[in-house]
């Protein structure tokens, strides 16, 4: 048996961490919510909120439905959480089914609600499997809206970006020129699709190095709450499974408890390795569940914030 280079360095980088490593203590976190669809879930929304907000995230964002199917419940929770938090709250607008007068108003809103940040974003056609159009008088894309958000308000603004291509790209060289184009019009920041491998990562990063785009990109990090569903979903977006996940995750569909444990030391493992790559932020998709992101961050070393008062007594 023959052993190479890299493995023996890869070995040997192991040997010598301690288990189990914090990573620097300088690492920044922010959560995704969807917004609630019943009283049920609201419960289940505000209980992932509160766990997750000791965290001291850098922001937290709220989802928005295709067709903006969610608009006024998206708005009711993005509100509640800038007005009942610590936390500062950005709300996910997209271009569809509405007009640039439509979307505008919206943005008002958000800002007298105090939001400030807003996360940019072209949206799902209504019908799934639909061919995207722009509205008759809307935005037609995100870096329009993009541009649009930036005229009203100097809001901070967050793109998204795909490291295995976006399904509607021609190919990797149109959608890094289209990141180009909403960071251009005043995108402060991208935050990633969500991907299972550091690799994966860290050759977009070149990629767009050498595309001359220097703009913060945050890796979007999805756990494993349920691995037929994310299946589903890597399949919708264009994300590769691989395989050795199907094997880690076989045989614990009747095991929530194990699953959990697994979805949490493999997320924290990404995680880990992205940080030694040099990522400083990351961004968790809840599902509106905290316990995998509370996990997956204590196992990095994030820690809930003393409250000022307590440190100085």
């Amino acid at each position: 048996m023959t052993i190479s280079v890299d493995q023996l360095a890869e070995a040997r980088c192991a040997l010598e961490s301690p288990l189990y490593a914090d990573v620097g203590g300088d690492l920044e976190v922010s959560f995704e919510f969807f917004p609630p669809k019943n009283e049920k879930m609201d419960a289940q929304l505000w209980d992932a909120v509160r766990t997750l907000e000791p965290l001291g995230p850098r922001f937290v964002s709220v989802t928005y439905g295709a067709g903006g199917s969610t608009r006024e419940r998206t708005h009711a929770t993005v509100a509640r959480i800038q007005r009942e938090t610590s936390m500062a709250a950005a709300a996910h607008l997209t271009c569809v089914e509405a007009t640039k007068a439509e979307i505008d108003a919206i943005a008002e809103e958000y800002w007298a609600a105090g939001v400030r940040h807003i996360v940019a974003l072209r949206g799902d056609p209504p019908t799934a499997g639909a061919k995207y159009a722009s509205h008759p008088g809307g935005y037609e894309n995100a870096a329009d809206l993009v541009a649009g958000l930036k005229r009203l308000h100097p809001f901070e603004v967050s793109v998204s970006a795909y490291p295995e291509c976006h399904p509607d790209s021609g190919d990797a060289a149109a959608d890094l020129d289209n990141l180009k184009r909403k960071l251009d019009a005043g995108a402060n920041r991208a935050i990633t699709q969500f991907f299972f491998e550091p690799e994966t990562f860290f050759r977009y990063r070149d990629q767009l190095a050498a595309a001359g785009i220097d703009a913060e990109i945050v890796p979007g990090i999805m756990p494993v709450m349920n691995f037929a569903s994310v299946q589903r979903m890597s399949a919708m977006c264009g994300t590769a499974v691989p395989p050795w996940m199907a094997r880690l995750f076989e045989g614990l569909d009747d095991h929530p408890a194990a699953r959990q444990l697994v979805a949490a030391t493999v997320a924290a493992e990404l995680s880990r390795r992205l940080y030694a790559g040099g990522v400083k932020q990351l961004h968790f998709y809840t599902l509106n569940r905290a316990e995998l992101a509370y996990a997956i961050c204590h196992l990095l070393g994030v820690r809930a914030k003393v409250p000022a008062a307590v440190a100085a007594a």
